[in-house]
């Protein structure tokens, strides 16, 4: 290949360094901050905006996370083959910042709540736009993830091995800074209210706030223009890697009926076209790429961090006393146990290991990694057991549920004809009770010396809650529909209050307003965020009185009965129709532990052994086909999840930890039978044979010479 040529810009010195270096490091920080701020947020975006269910979901995400590890390939040949990496990053970027205030836009509320002309009947604007927003991001993001280290490494002059490889660590560095400060602050921007709904998520400044670090990403890396070192295009040894193999495919099939020598290697049937240099790096390159089919399937669990977890997240107890901890904050579990572990098992473990003379190969950390990643998920699916005993259990067709509520002083009797009888104190409520709809057809209240029978009629598959109410004349009934047919989702709760004072009165609960609320009269539920307490208000023709409700949690329903005031306190009875979630998010920290270890050994090994393994002029090469599993990875999340057709989440988590334990098993086979090599080795040997052919060439030549001078 040709020598590298720069453009040299003016880039003065810092402590050393390129001063140039410093705008590429700001640049990355803010443009790794944009994308997993984006990320962060982006499931519980599809599932509680869009209105998505979980697979789609899920379906959605690790298409698009597929995408961006796709796009880098795209990124390598514009900027190798035409662009350069400069203007590749620039252009790109701009790509890239239009994507990130595209997917801004489209999560307005009051953008528009018409379809858009032109798209099907059940494609709206907000979906049309957030897909537009997701293409460019991940053609912006991938384009540009080969490019910046490369280019920051292009600003070192030869003699600065050390302030580049100092460099390189920063850089590290400041991916990980951007990542986790993006995770822990999107969450809480995305769980603010704003616009005209007062009780919609945030999703505009969630996202928006990702835009404008992108804008500034592009605008600090534009700053630096005239400091840069620009290497020009050189063509892509990718491109000539896929020609290689190519014409030897090629010239293989041409030849298969003839009588030719059989050849080593099929590569070698490319030995008519191509050096055999190029080749021998070609054989080193497809023997790591042939380890590489399994790997995928490490990331497709390692991925479902940001969707399968972070839904899984939203049915637990956030409340870690000192804060409320949104689902989609869980995921900086991972970023920090990743600063803190990567210098320890380097520090500690590793020596450890060498201490006690146990050969730790990277084929073996990279099987481990493996092996520790099924693991977690098994980890996940017991968190997910524990969960799913605390769901509700709804109505099954021809099945309805009553609950009773006793508003008034005196103890009542609920008799379901011949079905059920049910005692019920003052003031208290019963847990729901099952019938089959079908032989549901009266009930009998009996309180003091009162009796009231009523007729049902009720429709199967729903809740019911029956208020009664003994006063000095009769026995007052109100059979309420409970229309909530599944647990509060994203922590949320739902409230429905009850009127038990003799006149109608006024309420309010924090900042909402229920209005005017008849006596002996229901409201209906509201949405409330989970997690928080609220005053609750209440305004008759004689009195005004107030209290602080009890923290909900989160994930509940609630039917508060508004009794009395008792000076200026209002009295309240709970009623609880859906329990909190009782499973603590902390019961997460295991399974994302063991995920990390499982990446500090998996992740970090395999960069280094693809790099060690890998031909001088072949290291892009790997570092594509490394990313491509990462694609691939998410691919097969799409596929194991849409075919799997598990009705329960923990049965599909088990599948994953098993597909990858099997996946495993598999690679410690091939990695048993590798043979690690040392390209440069290889290469010297190459050297040497190539002076020795000239030596030849020159021997031949002096001899013909020799002979021609002689005639």
């Amino acid at each position: 290949m040709a020598a590298k040529s720069k453009s040299k810009g003016i880039s003065p010195s810092c402590f050393g360094y390129p001063l140039s270096i410093f705008f590429i490091i700001i640049n990355e920080f803010c443009e790794r901050f944009s994308y997993y701020g984006m990320r962060a947020v982006l499931v519980l975006y599809f599932k509680y905006f869009l209105q998505w269910d979980d697979n789609l979901s899920t379906a959605i995400y690790h298409t698009f996370v597929a995408l961006c590890y796709l796009t880098p390939i795209l990124g390598a040949l514009i900027a190798d083959s035409w662009l350069g990496k400069f203007k590749t990053i620039v252009s790109l970027s701009i790509v890239y910042t239009i994507g990130q205030a595209v997917m801004s836009v489209s999560s307005i509320n009051d953008l528009t709540d018409h379809n858009w002309d032109g798209f099907p009947d059940n494609v709206s604007l907000h979906i049309a736009l957030s897909m537009i927003g997701l293409i460019l991001i991940a053609l912006g993001t991938g384009g540009i993830k080969p490019c910046v280290s490369a280019f920051g490494g292009d600003q070192f002059e030869d003699d600065q091995e050390k302030q580049r490889t100092r460099f390189f660590s920063i850089f590290y560095l400041s991916i990980n800074a951007g990542s986790l400060l993006s995770t822990i602050i999107t969450p809480i921007l995305r769980a603010q209210e704003c616009g005209i709904h007062s009780k919609q998520r945030c999703y505009p400044l969630a996202f928006g706030v990702p835009a404008a670090l992108m804008a500034i990403s592009l605008v600090v890396f534009i700053t630096g223009s005239r400091m840069y070192k620009k290497v020009q295009p050189q063509g892509n040894i990718m491109i000539q890697v896929s020609k290689c193999i190519g014409f030897a495919i090629k010239n293989r099939f041409r030849h298969r009926s003839k009588e030719f020598p059989k050849r080593e290697h099929w590569l070698d049937w490319a030995s008519e076209k191509y050096d055999k240099r190029l080749i021998a790096q070609i054989k080193l390159v497809l023997k790591v790429l042939f380890l590489y089919i399994p790997l995928p399937m490490f990331w497709a669990l390692f991925d479902q961090q940001g969707s399968r977890w972070t839904l899984q997240a939203t049915t637990m107890d956030g409340d870690f006393g000192f804060m409320k901890v949104q689902p989609d904050q869980m995921q900086t579990v991972n970023p920090i146990l990743i600063i803190v572990m990567v210098p320890v098992v380097d520090a500690v473990v590793y020596p450890l290991i060498k201490k006690c003379k146990i050969n730790f190969t990277p084929l073996r950390k990279i099987t481990v990694g493996m092996f520790l990643a099924s693991l977690a998920f098994v980890a996940a699916a017991l968190v997910q057991v524990e969960i799913d005993k605390t769901l509700p259990v709804f109505p099954a067709a021809g099945q309805s549920q009553i609950k009773i509520v006793n508003l008034g002083t005196d103890g009542a009797t609920v008799e379901f004809g011949h079905l059920q009888n049910v005692t019920v104190k003052p003031m208290e409520s019963t847990g729901y009770i099952t019938f089959e709809t079908s032989q549901l057809q009266s009930l009998r209240v009996i309180s003091g010396n009162k009796t009231k029978d009523e007729v049902l009629n009720l429709p199967g598959e729903n809740r019911h809650t029956l208020g009664v109410k003994k006063t000095a004349t009769d026995i007052v009934t109100r059979l309420l529909f409970d229309n909530v047919v599944s647990k509060p989702e994203e922590g949320n709760n739902l409230i429905r209050l009850i009127n038990n004072f003799p006149d109608t009165v006024n309420v309010t609960m924090g900042d909402t307003s229920f209005g005017a609320l008849m006596t002996f009269s229901a409201s209906n539920y509201t949405l409330f965020p989970g997690g928080r307490d609220d005053n609750i208000t209440v305004i008759t023709n004689s009195a005004k009185c107030s209290v602080t409700s009890k923290a909900f949690g989160f994930g509940s329903a609630y039917t508060i009965v508004l009794n009395e005031c008792i000076g200026d306190t209002l009295n309240l009875v709970y009623s609880e129709d859906i329990p909190p979630n009782t499973v603590h998010m902390a019961w997460q920290i295991p399974q994302y532990f063991i995920l990390t270890c499982a990446e500090v050994v998996f992740s970090v090994t395999g960069l280094e052994f693809s790099y060690a393994q890998a031909p001088s002029n072949m290291k892009a090469v790997l570092q594509a086909g490394w990313l491509l599993t990462v694609a691939v990875g998410n691919i097969i999340v799409l596929i194991v999840a849409g075919a799997s057709k598990l009705s329960e989440q923990w049965a599909e988590y088990v599948l994953f930890a098993a597909l990858l334990l099997a996946v495993c098993i598999i690679f410690a086979v091939m990695a048993y039978f590798y043979t690690y090599t040392d390209p440069n080795e290889i290469e010297a040997q190459l050297d040497e044979e190539e002076k020795e052919q000239v030596k030849k060439d020159e021997y031949v030549y002096e001899t013909q010479a020799e002979a021609v001078s002689q005639m």
